[in-house]
């Protein structure tokens, strides 16, 4: 069995996240009632026994504004408590006036590896993060961002394919940043203009010889795992990437809603296995341990 990294997953306490606080509300990934408890590394590793994961990346869950530095110290003593998750992937407000000194704060915990703030805006406010479609042109956020090379932090990018001009000019502007394209560039929009849209963005942040990208949250906008979407992102990917610049990852527990772990690994292994045994690795392990240097 090849060794996994699971390359995007979260834990949390409830009370840190306002998001699961108060009614209910749509969401990107629909209806959430079974997350609004705690999600502790000790059901996240029970989820994972068995299946071959040897390390994993934590990435940020949206604690309350201002808490980005708490939640990286708090997921370093999850660390070392129970040996799991190996890198953290903080949350960092790009556009604060002190952010060289948070991201300098942020470098200092231990297993801090990357930030994300996310950038995605979409039209229906059900899958709307973003303040604006625009941040990626910001130029606050573009000088926060060519910090990292020196803090070794790689920055999570976060977009929708009608995002993808700003995030090319992003990547291009900053060719020392390692950026790392969430969820294979999110596609939203299942018609054929929609695929053609979302494929042709994912070739043109391809030609960033400095963006990769994770194989992560298929199940996002269809509630389920589906193999058949789940080869076919795999493939456009690896077609636009190739393996070296792939890594796979969970986005456990919100796939919890619809799938547990095993089902959910399988039908990832089954879209990788046309591939050679290396480049397999690569997707599953190799290119994660170089982005997050586990």
């Amino acid at each position: 069995m090849t060794a996994i990294v699971d390359a995007h997953h979260h834990i949390w306490r409830q009370a840190d996240l306002p998001w699961l606080l108060g009614p209910e509300q749509p969401r990107i990934f629909g209806r959430y009632g079974p997350l609004r408890r705690d999600y502790a590394i000790a059901e996240y590793l029970a989820d994972i026994a068995g299946t071959g994961v040897v390390r994993s990346v934590y990435v940020q869950a949206n604690w309350a504004p201002g808490r980005g530095l708490e939640e990286a110290r708090w997921v370093a003593s999850v660390a070392a408590a129970h040996g799991f998750p190996h890198a953290t992937v903080a949350f960092a407000d790009l556009l604060a006036p002190d952010c060289a000194d948070r991201l300098a704060a942020l470098a200092a915990v231990p297993g801090v590896r990357g930030v994300r703030q996310q950038l995605h805006w979409h039209a229906n406010p059900q899958y709307r993060f973003a303040a604006r479609p625009d941040l990626a042109l910001d130029p606050m956020l573009r000088a926060n961002l060519a910090r990292l090379p020196a803090l070794g932090l790689v920055f999570e990018l976060q977009v929708f394919a009608s995002q993808v001009a700003a995030a090319v000019s992003l990547a291009r502007a900053l060719p020392g940043v390692q950026f790392v394209l969430m969820h294979a560039g999110m596609p939203e929009d299942p018609s054929a203009a929609g695929r053609a849209e979302w494929r042709t963005g994912l070739a043109a942040l391809a030609a960033c010889p400095n963006v990769a990208t994770k194989l992560s949250a298929l199940g996002t906008f269809v509630h389920a795992v589906d193999p058949a979407l789940i080869a076919e992102v795999t493939a456009v990917a690896l077609d636009a990437f190739g393996p070296e610049r792939c890594a796979w990852g969970s986005n456990f527990p919100i796939e919890k809603l619809w799938t547990d772990y095993r089902r959910l690994l399988d039908a990832h292994l089954a879209a990788l296995a046309r591939l050679a045994a290396a480049d397999r690795r690569a997707v599953l392990h190799d290119t994660a341990t170089r982005l997050y240097r586990l």
